[in-house]
């Protein structure tokens, strides 16, 4: 088994980041670097994540050898200190020497996880630092060229890189003047490390903070139908204003394409730019324009008013974000009242006696084996009304302790004697016995439980519309590109920090023993004993004042103080958009009633009269083919003419009749009219509401043959 743990955790968890990258990007539209930038960022930081339980494995079973080979130096010492006991509590010479190491299911042979670390580490910092700002900025350039955007990217990253290179030519000059630091390569590689590990632990304590409380809340007012429904009015309250303040400004943006559109004709030298502005329009607006363009006319070189290549593109970079941002809040005001006509659907369930859950519409797509079999309606009512407010109840009060847990050991993990730590206190616990897969299994939860404190955080985040990521493949370029960014930066610093929590890292436990080959790679911080013996151990600290806050909303109160709406339960303009929402809701649900209704009825008007006319056309095929056996040739030509003759006739009024019941409104039309004949059936003329005088009395000439 050696390796083959490592081998097949890396085949996972690129299934796991391209699954992600599928739920949020989309492959189709989107730009093959920026996919491949975004999943190899998450990809890395992933892999740190399910790498390191089994690095901390191999580790514990490495420092099981040098116990025993430093016991099997001196073993007369240990026994006779033992034997020198005398009475009844002489210790057995046995009971010193350290159990037997069993090497664990997961052990990865020497040499190869530095190699990993170092190849895994590197190119992220790679990734965030260079080349994914880099690829952000030429994603949302709006050149036509590859030049163009590549220039563009240069310029706006020119201040990003110019920082790094004075930080660095600071700190060369630095060790310069003062010639008794003498860095040497390693060192100044542990410098760079412990600068890009002190920024991303600044900004993880402040996302931690915020995600150790509100995860736990989150599922224990889930548990609350009521409470969750009203928050859901908000919330539709609140997205109505932002799709309709998309919607203007996409109509704006349109409407300056469409001046620029038909100031510039169809051979301009600028006219390719503006086909390709043109291609990235909905299509409503592209028949739009088009109708509207006169390609005929020539342009006239003596009128200026004609805009500049660089004024096209900066109205391409307006395009690309306006229809962007369209589509995003299109898709989730979809989602948006689909969970709110659930949880209304689960309200008035509630008090259903037939304890069979009744949705209010259709599924548009149709029941798998699981809902037909297993997940049934009498299934879904008692997860949905009793069980399922129990189960969230339950796991916010474990999550609750978990979060109690983890702020705990981040003001304790210092502390080595007595060992204060609950997470160092469990893995030592377990490293008595060897038990390498409770302590993989520990280390692994601790860890995605903090990796989903800190993530769920980064992907709640809303800076102004312009950095979100949103299911459904509606997360735009440069939201992929940035949270690939953020993972990369706080991924790092989040395992080192979770090594300082079990204490297997020397900076921290000053601890003479076996270190990760994670924290080789990081370096020892006591180049920097400032950041190793100060920032590093009290800064965590300010997570407590975090959680205080983020239990009390302070940072929600103050948003809602400078004038962004949040939902506050005790506010005259939470009571008014809770209101809205609730209205908003009721036109959703009669406007999606009317549709379903209409849809209803065309299925059932098909149902009922489609059969019949083919019927009737197969009715006709056997007529005539009697027909042709058993008259004479002479009266078979001329029955056979006649009644080619006839359903022409009655065919082309049939087919008219067809396209305008297609064509027509819904509510137009009644199937239980008096006019339904049924002996229309026989005939297959389509005989229903209006439409009755259409059919031709000539089609039953036949009948009686």
């Amino acid at each position: 088994m050696s390796g083959a743990a490592l081998g097949l955790e890396v085949v996972v968890v690129f299934f796991l980041a391209l699954f992600l990258l599928h739920r949020y990007g989309d492959f189709r539209k989107q730009q093959r670097m920026v996919l491949f930038g975004t999943l190899l960022a998450w990809y890395l930081c992933f892999l740190i994540v399910f790498i390191l339980p089994l690095d901390v494995s191999t580790t514990i079973y490495k420092q099981c050898i040098i116990d025993h080979e430093k016991h099997a130096v001196t073993p007369t010492v240990t026994t006779v200190s033992a034997n020198q006991t005398t009475g009844n509590a002489t210790v057995p010479p046995t009971e010193s020497i350290p159990k037997a190491c069993t090497k664990p299911w997961s052990y990865i042979p020497n040499g190869i996880m530095p190699v990993f670390w170092r190849v895994v580490y590197w190119t992220s910092q790679c990734l965030t630092w260079l080349l994914i700002p880099f690829m952000q900025s030429y994603a949302r350039s709006g050149g036509f060229s590859i030049t163009s955007k590549i220039k563009t990217a240069l310029i706006e990253n020119a201040i990003y890189y110019g920082t790094y290179l004075l930080i660095f030519g600071s700190l060369l000059i630095y060790v310069a003047v003062h010639p008794e630091w003498h860095l040497s390569w390693y060192e100044l590689q542990t410098v760079g490390i412990t600068a890009a590990n002190t920024w991303g632990l600044f900004l993880l304590v402040l996302l931690m903070g915020y995600g150790l409380v509100e995860i736990p809340r989150s599922y224990w007012e889930a548990s609350h139908h009521g409470h969750l429904l009203i928050k859901t009015y908000f919330k539709v309250a609140k997205l109505m204003t932002e799709k309709a303040d998309s919607e203007e400004n996409l109509e704006d943006v349109m409407e300056e394409v469409r001046k620029v559109s038909e100031s510039i004709k169809y051979n301009h030298p600028l006219r390719k730019y503006i086909d390709t502005v043109l291609r990235k329009c909905p299509v409503e607006y592209q028949e739009k324009m088009g109708r509207n363009m006169d390609d005929y006319e020539d342009f006239d070189d003596r009128q200026n008013t004609y805009p500049t290549e660089k004024s096209l593109a900066k109205l391409h970079k307006q395009v690309i974000y306006a229809v962007q941002r369209h589509n995003r809040t299109r898709v989730q005001w979809q989602m948006l009242l689909e969970e709110a006509f659930h949880l209304e659907d689960v309200a008035k369930n509630e008090t259903s006696s037939s304890r069979e859950f009744v949705r209010s519409f259709a599924s548009a797509e149709p029941p798998g084996w699981f809902n037909r079999y297993i997940y049934t309606p009498t299934v879904e009512w008692y997860w949905e009304c009793m069980l399922k407010q129990w189960f969230y109840r339950l796991l916010g009060v474990v999550l609750s302790l978990f979060s109690v847990a983890v702020v705990w050991s981040e003001c304790t993990f210092f502390s080595t004697k007595p060992v204060l730590s609950l997470f160092a206190v469990f893995i030592q616990l377990a490293e008595r016995d060897y038990n390498y897969l409770y302590i993989e299994m520990a280390c692994f939860i601790t860890i995605f439980f903090l990796c989903t404190c800190v993530y769920s955080t980064v992907f709640r985040i809303r800076v102004f519309n312009y950095y979100y990521l949103a299911p459904h493949h509606q997360t735009d370029a440069y939201s992929l590109q940035f949270s690939g960014m953020l993972f990369c930066r706080l991924t790092p610093p989040l395992c080192l920090n979770f090594l300082g929590l079990i204490h297997m890292d020397s900076a921290i436990s000053h601890q003479a023993k076996e270190q990760t080959a994670y924290t080789s790679i990081m370096g020892s911080m006591k180049v920097l004993p400032i950041i190793a013996n100060g920032f590093y151990i009290y800064y965590p600290m300010l997570i407590v004042i975090l959680c205080i806050a983020t239990y009390f909303s302070l940072g929600t109160r103050c948003l809602n103080l400078l004038g962004f709406q949040q939902f506050m339960g005790d506010n005259e303009l939470t009571s008014d958009l809770i209101d809205e929402g609730k209205e908003l809701l009721k036109r959703e649900r009669r406007k999606r009633q009317r549709i379903e209704d209409g849809e209803n009825r065309r299925r059932e008007w098909r149902e009922r009269y489609g059969n019949r006319e083919q019927n009737a056309a197969r009715n006709r095929n056997i007529q005539q083919s009697e027909m042709q056996e058993t008259n004479y040739a002479e009266t078979a030509n001329a029955g056979t003419g006649r009644q080619a003759k006839y359903s022409r006739t009655s065919s082309q009024p049939e087919r008219d009749c067809i396209e305008l019941l297609e064509d027509a409104e819904p509510l137009d039309f009644n199937a239980d009219m008096p006019s339904d004949d049924p002996l229309g059936a026989e005939s297959g003329r389509h005989t229903g509401g209006r439409y009755l005088s259409m059919s031709s009395s000539q089609s039953r000439i036949f009948d009686d043959v």
